[in-house]
């Protein structure tokens, strides 16, 4: 595509003083061990390193343009000093890679229906719920989130720079790409989970949504925020970018955003003037949740879902009314959430060969809200005497504000804890338990294992009859991360493992 065109479709200025229409571009990129001969390098400033300081060696691989958002001292006017290559100055780098790698791959959004969700908690399960439904009403549907993307039924592979980042939302590099190939795969409609870091770095600035789903918003990500009020408002920023807001108005973090967007409905458990609300909700123990879904200008009906806790009525009833506007038959709702079995890591329940008697959850809860929210939910179905063995950790190199929070919500709730490693990152693993255990209360009793492995094997070993055991914070993940980088990490098969060995060793004991 040549520059003159790319720039145009994407809206960077071009400038006057020099002729770029017969440059011909061959790549974008904003890594300059990426650059290859006739490319254009955007310049990021990173939150570890300036993209500005690679100028040089993009330009000795053959950079053709540079996307720069100051002067450097390679650059004379509007070329640089020694090559050909082309300078494009802008305001937001960050912005400018997104318009172009949008522009590059023939502005695919445009032949879509896209639906935002975002919030602390629920996004995964709230997207796969309202694929689920789309789907069920014959809906070319596409997915993208934490679990990854699937386009027609198929998963997509997703290529970040970075293997050891976990991506709720891809980079512009991979995240445009994915909805080019799912527009021409014939998906009518892509429904994407939408991070708060994904607002704040304009990964999606350009795209417009038919319906932002906003989830909940509860405290996490202050490392890379600063403060709740700059997470809230790169949460709010989104009301910006849709045509309707669907809000859960049980959440009062959420009152501003009804009076800073006209085109809003609101979706509650607790509050029946709402345009969607859950009457006589009833928890069916580990069997899940039913409850009447009325709709202010429409028919109830009920719903019933066989993923367990009251966070599955709001869950449920976010995708049922974000279907509903769209206009699917409340039939097909029912149908779809009738059938849907679960999301991988999110209160799944592991298959233990015949004879095990406990019970073992994964789950992704990794603030003090989730973790909170998945205890109430075991404790509101477990029977008699069944203990709640609770074993999670934090992440490394994000907040650590949260970790003796998670460490009291634990105490209060679980009868047996283990702490222990969750992706430690470059940190110390150490010194994170040390950080978790500094919010037991005096006197509260737990197991401290640093290796996750060994501590998932001491607590199977130790189960007692009809235990309900919880391996919290990574729930879909099969790997760990560490300072010596990304391994393989499954945490069922480990399980598998461990169950195995003690029935070997209970036989041997017979």
């Amino acid at each position: 595509m040549r520059l003159e065109t790319l720039c145009h479709l994407s809206g960077l200025e071009t400038p006057a003083e020099v002729g770029v229409g017969a440059t011909e571009i061959s790549a974008i990129t904003t890594h300059s061990r990426a650059c290859v001969p006739g490319c254009i390098y955007v310049c990021i400033p990173g939150m570890q390193v300036d993209g500005h300081a690679f100028i040089e060696e993009a330009l000795a691989k053959g950079a053709a343009a540079v996307v720069t958002e100051r002067y450097h001292p390679c650059l004379d006017g509007f070329v640089t000093k020694h090559s050909s290559a082309i300078f494009l100055p802008c305001d937001n780098t960050r912005r400018a890679a997104t318009a172009l790698y949008r522009a590059w791959y023939g502005k695919p959004d445009e032949r879509l229906s896209l639906i935002a969700v975002t919030g602390t908690n629920g996004k995964t399960t709230v997207t796969s719920l309202l694929c689920a439904i789309l789907e069920r009403a014959g809906v070319q549907s596409g997915m993208i989130g934490t679990l990854g993307c699937r386009c027609c039924g198929r998963q997509l592979t997703i290529r970040s720079a970075n293997a050891c980042a976990n991506m709720t939302t891809p980079d512009p590099a991979e995240l445009y790409h994915i909805l080019a190939v799912m527009a021409e795969e014939g998906v009518r409609t892509v429904v994407m989970e939408v991070s708060s870091h994904a607002l704040a770095l304009h990964k999606v600035w350009p795209l417009h949504f038919d319906v932002a789903v906003f989830t909940n918003f509860t405290r996490d990500h202050l490392d890379f925020h600063g403060s709740m009020e700059a997470y809230f408002e790169a949460k709010a920023s989104l009301t910006a970018q849709c045509t309707m807001a669907l809000i859960n108005a049980d959440d009062p973090a959420f009152d501003a955003l009804c009076q800073r967007t006209p085109a809003a409905l609101r979706a509650a458990r607790l509050n029946q003037n709402a345009d969607f609300y859950a009457k006589d909700a009833v928890s069916l123990g580990a069997d899940g949740v039913e409850y009447v879904f009325c709709e202010k200008n429409g028919p109830s009906q009920l719903l019933r879902c066989s993923v367990p806790g009251e966070f599955t009525v709001s869950n449920t009833l976010l995708a049922a009314a974000c279907a509903r506007y769209m206009g699917v038959p409340p039939q097909t709702v029912r149908a779809a959430l009738a059938d849907f079995s679960g999301v991988p890591g999110r209160m799944e329940r592991v298959p233990l060969p015949k004879g095990a008697q406990y019970n073992i959850f994964i789950d992704y809860a990794h603030t003090p809200d989730a973790l909170e929210k998945l205890l109430l939910c075991v404790l509101g179905f477990r029977k008699g005497t069944q203990r709640v063995v609770l074993l999670f950790g934090c992440g490394g190199d994000r907040d650590r504000t949260k970790r003796p929070m998670m460490a009291a919500v634990a105490a209060r709730y679980a009868d047996v804890i283990y702490l222990t490693s969750d992706n430690s990152r470059s940190e110390d693993p150490e010194t994170i338990l040390d950080e978790i255990a500094a919010g037991m209360p005096e006197g509260a009793r737990y197991t401290r294992m640093t290796q996750r492995a060994q501590a998932i094997r001491h607590a199977v070993m130790h189960a007692e009859k009809d235990d309900i055991i919880l391996l919290v914070g990574k729930g879909h993940e099969t790997y760990e991360i560490d300072r010596t980088g990304r391994h393989h990490f499954d945490e069922r098969a480990i399980v598998r493992e461990a169950v195995l060995e003690r029935m070997q060793c209970e036989k041997d004991d017979r």
